[in-house]
């Protein structure tokens, strides 16, 4: 895929100036998106919604870019003018970023702009990340990703400035269903009456969680997976893998080219919660309450992203088990290690405990995320793992 630059199996994924033609897929919202900078249709409000790995912040980058270009062609941007040459280093001064963030020993009250460096390195690494990834890239120690209520003060000041070199004031604003309730209120009135000449871009993966007088002010744009055709381009730059290498990852990845990536590089999270999960199944299995408590303890010490995230990890292990047991090879998405352990252990989820098993971890991502105490919720569903495993 011309324009993508990209080494599969490095951990330094680095990639060009956000121009359409990088982003994966999603051709008829880059049509749409050039059409209506063409047609001076430009919303000021944007909700790009949808599951990760699929491209909404590459989509929010590039549609910049062509935005505040000087000398955009028919479909995209130049990347030869000035506005180009500083959006390729993120730093054009009408460009600004909202994204989660967490208080540290020197700085206790965080804005996005004390990360910023560590943001513009993540995105010219890659800008298919996830939450936890990027918690992980300026090594948050497991606290809480967020965007607090001071971040609306520097929104504000930004925003009441005027346009330094482009003719609109863009701001970027990454998940902002982890923002405060008072810098969400705050950010309404901003939506409501904004600045003259300011473009909102904000994306989301949990859409109904942001307060819905602030999504009946954007226009929604839906994002969808990958489709199978660009996914197999976009790995096909990489001469390392051969064609049924290829396949086996367009069918595991299913449109999500962060799960792809994840696939070919497993990250430390991903082999950490296959081994936190076989130790809970065994254990269960063995009814050993000592080592569950113990097993409980540690988890408890995880960062709230990182507990709902092991829990949607085992929701979807059990999923895939449970299609395991059934034979269902062609619907079954799981890695080389998680089915050679799944042939022993795939007999044990069957059609008695599949919807209680799915229940409990839903329920420990609802738990979590209402700030529920993790060591009780983690034992607590570690100890229902010794019923509903004998079933």
């Amino acid at each position: 895929m011309e324009g993508l630059h990209t080494r599969i199996h490095s951990k330094s994924i680095i990639f060009g100036p956000m121009f359409f033609k990088d982003i994966i897929g999603q051709q008829k919202i880059k049509e749409r998106l050039i059409h209506s900078v063409k047609e001076e249709r430009i919303s000021h409000a944007l909700m790009f919604t949808g599951p990760e790995g699929t491209g909404k912040l590459a989509l929010a980058l590039s549609f910049a870019q062509f935005v505040s270009c000087r000398n955009r062609s028919e479909n995209d941007s130049c990347g030869e003018c000035p506005s180009c040459r500083k959006y390729k280093k993120l730093a054009h001064p009408d460009l600004h970023f909202v994204f989660p963030v967490f208080p540290t020993k020197t700085i206790k009250k965080p804005v996005s702009d004390d990360f910023l460096p560590k943001w513009r390195e993540m995105i010219h690494r890659t800008p298919y990340f996830t939450l936890s990834q990027w918690l992980g890239f300026i090594e948050n120690e497991n606290a809480q990703g967020l965007i607090y209520e001071r971040e609306s003060d520097s929104i504000m000041r930004k925003l009441n400035l005027k346009s330094f070199e482009s003719e609109y004031k863009v701001m970027i604003i990454w998940l902002p269903e982890k923002m405060h309730q008072a810098c969400s209120n705050k950010l309404l009135k901003l939506i409501e009456e904004p600045p003259s000449k300011t473009l909102f871009l904000l994306i989301t993966e949990d859409e109904e969680s942001i307060i819905s007088t602030i999504r009946s002010r954007t226009q929604l744009i839906k994002v969808p997976f990958i489709d199978k055709g660009s996914m197999r381009i976009a790995l096909q730059t990489n001469d390392m893998l051969s064609s049924d290498q290829i396949d086996d990852v367009v069918r595991l990845s299913n449109g999500n080219y962060i799960t792809a990536m994840e696939y070919l590089n497993p990250d430390e999270s991903t082999a950490y919660f296959f081994a936190k999960f076989q130790e809970m199944m065994r254990f269960a299995y063995m009814r050993e309450v000592y080592e569950l408590t113990q097993w409980a303890e540690e988890m408890a010490t995880l960062g709230r992203d990182r507990q709902k995230a092991y829990f949607a990890f085992a929701l979807r292990l059990i999923r895939e088990y449970f299609m395991m047991n059934m034979n269902r090879s062609n619907l079954i998405y799981l890695k080389e290690e998680e089915k050679e352990w799944g042939n022993k252990f795939a007999p044990f989820i069957n059609e008695r405990n599949i919807i209680p098993f799915a229940k409990e971890f839903e329920l420990g991502i609802k738990h979590i995320s209402m700030n529920g105490n993790p060591r009780i919720i983690f034992l607590d569903t570690a100890l229902r793992m010794v019923r509903l495993i004998k079933r």
